[in-house]
Protein backbone atom coordinates (compact mmCIF):
# COMPACT_ATOMS: atom_id res chain seq x y z
CA UNK A 1 0.00 0.00 0.00
CA UNK A 2 1.53 3.66 -1.09
CA UNK A 3 1.92 5.88 1.69
CA UNK A 4 2.11 9.73 1.73
CA UNK A 5 5.08 11.57 3.13
CA UNK A 6 4.08 14.76 5.36
CA UNK A 7 5.19 17.95 4.40
CA UNK A 8 4.18 19.09 1.29
CA UNK A 9 7.25 19.98 -1.22
CA UNK A 10 7.60 23.45 -3.22
CA UNK A 11 5.42 23.41 -6.40
CA UNK A 12 6.53 25.03 -9.35
CA UNK A 13 9.40 25.43 -11.44
CA UNK A 14 10.36 25.46 -14.83
CA UNK A 15 10.54 21.74 -15.55
CA UNK A 16 7.34 19.04 -15.54
CA UNK A 17 6.79 15.92 -13.84
CA UNK A 18 5.33 13.00 -15.62
CA UNK A 19 3.81 10.18 -13.86
CA UNK A 20 3.64 7.42 -15.50
CA UNK A 21 1.46 3.86 -14.83
CA UNK A 22 0.73 0.94 -16.37
CA UNK A 23 0.17 -2.46 -15.18
CA UNK A 24 2.74 -5.29 -15.50
CA UNK A 25 3.51 -6.09 -19.01
CA UNK A 26 1.83 -3.06 -20.94
CA UNK A 27 5.07 -1.88 -22.64
CA UNK A 28 5.48 0.84 -20.17
CA UNK A 29 9.28 0.68 -19.85
CA UNK A 30 9.83 -0.24 -23.58
CA UNK A 31 7.98 3.13 -24.22
CA UNK A 32 9.33 5.23 -21.55
CA UNK A 33 12.88 4.22 -22.79
CA UNK A 34 11.77 5.53 -26.39
CA UNK A 35 10.47 8.75 -24.95
CA UNK A 36 13.50 9.73 -23.18
CA UNK A 37 15.59 8.86 -26.36
CA UNK A 38 13.83 11.43 -28.08
CA UNK A 39 13.22 14.28 -25.69
CA UNK A 40 16.96 15.21 -24.26
CA UNK A 41 15.25 17.29 -21.62
CA UNK A 42 13.55 14.48 -20.12
CA UNK A 43 15.16 12.45 -17.23
CA UNK A 44 13.98 9.14 -15.60
CA UNK A 45 13.31 9.38 -11.68
CA UNK A 46 15.65 6.24 -10.11
CA UNK A 47 13.20 4.51 -7.61
CA UNK A 48 14.58 2.50 -4.46
CA UNK A 49 13.59 -0.78 -4.68
CA UNK A 50 14.20 -3.65 -2.27
CA UNK A 51 13.44 -6.49 -4.99
CA UNK A 52 16.44 -8.35 -6.68
CA UNK A 53 17.53 -7.07 -10.10
CA UNK A 54 16.41 -9.05 -12.94
CA UNK A 55 18.27 -10.02 -15.84
CA UNK A 56 20.51 -7.11 -18.19
CA UNK A 57 19.06 -4.50 -15.12
CA UNK A 58 21.77 -2.03 -13.90
CA UNK A 59 22.21 -0.53 -10.18
CA UNK A 60 21.44 3.03 -10.35
CA UNK A 61 20.14 3.02 -14.30
CA UNK A 62 17.02 0.84 -14.06
CA UNK A 63 17.02 1.10 -10.22
CA UNK A 64 18.62 1.83 -7.00
CA UNK A 65 18.72 -1.60 -5.86
CA UNK A 66 18.90 -1.58 -1.42
CA UNK A 67 17.71 -4.12 1.22
CA UNK A 68 15.05 -3.74 3.44
CA UNK A 69 17.07 -2.26 6.56
CA UNK A 70 18.82 0.25 4.86
CA UNK A 71 14.86 1.40 3.08
CA UNK A 72 13.47 1.89 6.07
CA UNK A 73 16.06 4.06 7.38
CA UNK A 74 15.85 6.31 4.30
CA UNK A 75 12.22 6.32 4.89
CA UNK A 76 12.55 7.04 8.46
CA UNK A 77 14.61 10.27 7.93
CA UNK A 78 12.29 11.51 5.08
CA UNK A 79 14.13 11.12 2.21
CA UNK A 80 11.10 9.81 -0.02
CA UNK A 81 8.52 11.76 -1.33
CA UNK A 82 6.14 8.24 -1.33
CA UNK A 83 7.48 5.09 -0.69
CA UNK A 84 4.67 1.60 -1.88
CA UNK A 85 4.67 -1.95 -0.90
CA UNK A 86 3.90 -3.99 -4.40
CA UNK A 87 3.98 -7.70 -5.19
CA UNK A 88 5.70 -7.90 -1.81
CA UNK A 89 8.76 -5.24 -2.85
CA UNK A 90 9.27 -1.47 -1.26
CA UNK A 91 9.28 1.00 -4.07
CA UNK A 92 10.04 4.77 -3.31
CA UNK A 93 10.92 8.26 -5.16
CA UNK A 94 13.81 10.67 -3.78
CA UNK A 95 12.24 13.79 -2.74
CA UNK A 96 15.47 16.22 -3.09
CA UNK A 97 15.76 14.80 -6.20
CA UNK A 98 12.85 15.71 -7.96
CA UNK A 99 12.89 19.20 -6.32
CA UNK A 100 16.36 19.97 -7.64
CA UNK A 101 15.55 18.84 -11.47
CA UNK A 102 12.10 20.39 -11.84
CA UNK A 103 13.31 23.16 -10.25
CA UNK A 104 16.78 23.17 -12.53
CA UNK A 105 13.92 23.32 -15.81
CA UNK A 106 14.13 19.73 -16.14
CA UNK A 107 11.11 17.60 -17.10
CA UNK A 108 10.61 14.56 -14.82
CA UNK A 109 9.43 10.84 -15.73
CA UNK A 110 8.13 8.78 -12.57
CA UNK A 111 7.76 5.27 -13.59
CA UNK A 112 5.75 4.15 -10.69
CA UNK A 113 2.48 2.21 -9.98
CA UNK A 114 -0.90 3.71 -9.48
CA UNK A 115 -0.93 4.65 -5.76
CA UNK A 116 2.48 5.64 -5.74
CA UNK A 117 1.03 8.43 -8.64
CA UNK A 118 -1.71 9.12 -6.30
CA UNK A 119 -0.03 10.30 -3.90
CA UNK A 120 3.02 12.12 -5.91
CA UNK A 121 -0.24 14.26 -7.44
CA UNK A 122 -1.69 14.60 -4.07
CA UNK A 123 1.06 16.73 -2.65
CA UNK A 124 2.25 18.01 -6.12
CA UNK A 125 -0.63 18.89 -7.75
CA UNK A 126 1.05 19.86 -10.95
CA UNK A 127 2.68 16.30 -12.06
CA UNK A 128 0.53 15.13 -15.23
CA UNK A 129 -0.60 11.85 -14.66
CA UNK A 130 -0.48 9.00 -17.96
CA UNK A 131 -1.89 5.57 -17.75
CA UNK A 132 -0.89 3.36 -20.20
CA UNK A 133 -2.85 -0.23 -21.25
CA UNK A 134 -2.60 -2.86 -22.89
CA UNK A 135 -5.17 -3.52 -25.96
CA UNK A 136 -6.58 -6.78 -24.13
CA UNK A 137 -6.50 -8.67 -21.09
CA UNK A 138 -5.32 -11.69 -23.27
CA UNK A 139 -2.28 -10.10 -24.95
CA UNK A 140 -1.26 -8.93 -21.38
CA UNK A 141 -1.00 -12.26 -20.72
CA UNK A 142 1.13 -13.26 -23.86
CA UNK A 143 3.66 -10.64 -22.95
CA UNK A 144 4.40 -11.93 -19.81
CA UNK A 145 4.60 -15.26 -20.72
CA UNK A 146 6.93 -13.68 -23.55
CA UNK A 147 8.98 -11.95 -21.19
CA UNK A 148 10.10 -15.27 -20.10
CA UNK A 149 11.37 -13.84 -16.74
CA UNK A 150 8.38 -15.21 -14.04
CA UNK A 151 6.50 -18.45 -13.55
CA UNK A 152 3.14 -19.65 -14.67
CA UNK A 153 1.94 -18.48 -10.28
CA UNK A 154 3.81 -14.99 -10.38
CA UNK A 155 2.08 -14.28 -14.32
CA UNK A 156 -1.25 -15.32 -12.79
CA UNK A 157 -0.50 -13.34 -9.91
CA UNK A 158 0.69 -10.15 -11.85
CA UNK A 159 -2.28 -10.57 -13.92
CA UNK A 160 -5.04 -10.41 -11.47
CA UNK A 161 -2.69 -7.43 -10.04
CA UNK A 162 -3.18 -5.73 -13.65
CA UNK A 163 -6.94 -5.91 -13.63
CA UNK A 164 -7.13 -3.89 -10.24
CA UNK A 165 -4.84 -1.57 -11.87
CA UNK A 166 -7.16 -1.37 -14.66
CA UNK A 167 -9.30 -0.14 -12.09
CA UNK A 168 -7.57 2.51 -11.47
CA UNK A 169 -7.58 4.17 -14.67
CA UNK A 170 -10.00 6.88 -14.52
CA UNK A 171 -7.70 8.55 -12.10
CA UNK A 172 -5.73 10.27 -14.37
CA UNK A 173 -5.00 13.03 -17.23
CA UNK A 174 -4.65 10.92 -20.13
CA UNK A 175 -4.71 7.33 -21.29
CA UNK A 176 -2.66 6.01 -23.82
CA UNK A 177 -3.63 2.46 -25.05
CA UNK A 178 -0.35 0.18 -26.22
CA UNK A 179 -1.65 -1.62 -29.23
CA UNK A 180 0.77 0.02 -31.20
CA UNK A 181 4.05 1.03 -30.09
CA UNK A 182 4.65 3.50 -32.73
CA UNK A 183 1.75 5.31 -32.17
CA UNK A 184 1.79 5.07 -28.62
CA UNK A 185 5.09 6.62 -28.36
CA UNK A 186 4.31 9.53 -30.53
CA UNK A 187 1.20 10.16 -28.41
CA UNK A 188 3.63 10.09 -25.29
CA UNK A 189 5.87 12.45 -26.92
CA UNK A 190 2.68 15.00 -27.81
CA UNK A 191 2.04 14.45 -24.00
CA UNK A 192 4.84 15.72 -22.94
CA UNK A 193 5.36 18.63 -25.45
CA UNK A 194 2.21 19.97 -24.59
CA UNK A 195 2.84 19.86 -20.86
CA UNK A 196 6.23 22.21 -21.76
CA UNK A 197 3.78 24.97 -23.18
CA UNK A 198 1.45 25.38 -20.03
CA UNK A 199 1.03 28.44 -18.41
CA UNK A 200 2.49 28.10 -15.00
CA UNK A 201 5.68 25.97 -17.10
CA UNK A 202 6.31 29.05 -19.60
CA UNK A 203 5.79 31.68 -16.70
CA UNK A 204 8.55 29.72 -14.94
CA UNK A 205 11.32 29.59 -18.20
CA UNK A 206 10.19 33.60 -19.23
CA UNK A 207 9.22 35.29 -16.14
CA UNK A 208 10.87 38.71 -17.72
CA UNK A 209 8.59 38.33 -20.11
CA UNK A 210 5.41 37.56 -18.22
CA UNK A 211 6.38 40.75 -16.21
CA UNK A 212 6.23 42.86 -19.43
CA UNK A 213 3.43 41.36 -21.02
CA UNK A 214 0.75 40.38 -17.68
CA UNK A 215 2.30 42.19 -14.86
CA UNK A 216 3.13 38.63 -13.19
CA UNK A 217 5.45 36.78 -11.06
CA UNK A 218 6.50 33.77 -11.19
CA UNK A 219 4.68 32.83 -8.11
CA UNK A 220 1.12 34.03 -9.41
CA UNK A 221 0.74 31.54 -11.83
CA UNK A 222 2.12 28.35 -10.20
CA UNK A 223 -0.20 28.69 -7.27
CA UNK A 224 -3.32 29.64 -8.63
Amino acid sequence: MSQPIPNRPASGGAGSVFAIVAPSGAGKTSLVRAMLARRPNLSLSVSFTTRPPRPGEVDGVDYRFIDADEFAQRRATGEFLEWAQVHGNFYATSRAWIEERVTAGHDIVLEIDWQGAVQVRGLMPEVVGIFIAPPSVDTLRERLIARGTDSAEVIARRLAAARAELAQAHRFDYLVVNDDFDRALAELLCLADAAALRYGRQQARHPALFRDLFGETVGAALSS
